[in-house]
């Protein structure tokens, strides 16, 4: 809107800007949603919702496949760090990419942000990959379905918050799952480390921190999803290259992928790109619909994914993998239900009595009559 005053007359001029002009991609996310180039705003909220969980099912399943595969060709366990500095370095190009396409190109969030949200990311990635050295994958999926644990721990020393009685539940829950999962894991695993533990939980903890981060970094400077990526991404990769160097880890790692290029490289690319096009799914999905049906859709993607993992990798077996597994899943529950408290209404018990008195009662009338 311009605003143009003079001494003799004063008027006031409305100029909208025409479709061919260009627009900022945050102005136009208010009503479209884009993935991949397709604009989900256009069908009916069922096709939305068919084609979002499609995409996060497909992808991150083929990301999982893909992440095992590479761990389980001969000699590659010690190489994590470096799989995450391709990784990382993919992501750069696939963010870059997809910020060419884009119109407004401007780095809104400071570069100091990035750094820090680039350390939690290196932390996260990083350390998740290399766990796989040592655990095998289900256990390292269902340590990643417990970042509420690190989240609570760190609002009450850190913010001194009260939790429910719902989220105490909830996180304890998801220790007895974790708990027992691991036991059973370090009884019928012949490679289980306790190093591998200790490398995930401290992803999970990193994991905790970086989303509340990266929401106030993108509220607060009003930045887009491929900005974060591109910048938090290449900054990691610089890191990871720097500390592989320290280390004298790069060399080895270069030598060995060059002997298996198919293996490491190929695989690397495809598990790099499932992976972003998932978080692209992911985060439609909890704009259209919202956080709840985002959470239930991506737990049911990791149950999924574990499941998968026992029919296609020869791996130990015990029902104790199940009982402990579906603890987990009571706790993810538990949690998003105090989080949608009024989405989500149970019946009380109270509720469930007064029902069954008032059908007794009309059936004993209708038996009268």
């Amino acid at each position: 809107m311009d605003l143009k005053f003079t001494s003799s007359r004063k008027y006031i001029s409305i100029s909208v800007p025409s479709k061919s002009q260009a627009m900022s991609p945050h102005i136009k996310s208010v009503d479209d949603v884009v993935v991949l180039g397709m604009n989900l705003s256009k069908f009916s909220k069922p096709t939305q919702f068919f084609i979002c969980v499609s995409g996060v099912f497909m992808f991150y399943l083929i990301y999982g496949y893909l992440q095992e595969l590479i761990f389980s060709v001969e000699g590659f366990k010690p190489f994590g760090w470096y799989l995450t500095l391709v990784q990382f370095g993919f992501y750069s190009i696939f963010g870059l990419i997809e910020l060419q396409l884009i119109q407004d190109k401007r780095r809104r969030i400071p570069g100091k942000t990035y750094m820090i949200i680039a350390f939690l990311t290196v932390g996260t990635m990083g350390l998740s990959n290399t766990s796989l050295g040592y655990l095998n994958y289900p256990t390292q999926v269902i340590f990643k379905c417990c970042k509420l644990i690190p989240v609570m721990i760190g609002g009450v020393f850190i913010q001194g918050k009260r939790y429910n009685i719902v989220d105490v539940s909830a996180a304890l829950c998801m220790s007895l799952g974790l708990i027992w999962f691991t036991l059973a894991d370090s009884t019928v695993a012949p490679n289980f480390n306790l190093t591998g533990v200790i490398l995930i939980s401290l992803a999970l903890c990193a994991d905790a921190v970086i989303g509340n981060v990266q929401e106030k970094a993108m509220k607060l400077h009003n930045g887009s999803n491929s900005e974060m990526v591109l910048y938090s991404y290449s900054i990691g990769f610089v890191y990871i290259l720097f500390g592989l160097t320290c280390t004298s880890g790069l060399s080895p790692a270069v030598t060995f992928c060059s002997k298996h290029p198919v293996q490491t490289y190929g695989y690397a690319f495809l598990f790099s790109l499932t992976g972003y096009f998932g978080i692209s799914f992911v985060l439609a999905l909890i704009k259209i619909f919202g956080a709840l049906l985002a959470v239930t859709v991506t737990t049911g993607r990791k149950a999924m994914s574990i499941v998968l993992s026992f029919l296609f990798f020869a791996k130990p077996f015990t029902l104790q993998y199940v009982w402990s597994g579906l603890l987990v899943v009571l706790g993810i529950f538990l949690n998003v239900y105090s989080k949608n408290k009024d989405k989500i209404k149970l019946p009380s018990l109270l509720g469930l009595w007064k029902k069954s008195v008032e059908e007794r009662k009309s059936r004993t009338l209708s038996q009268t009559v």
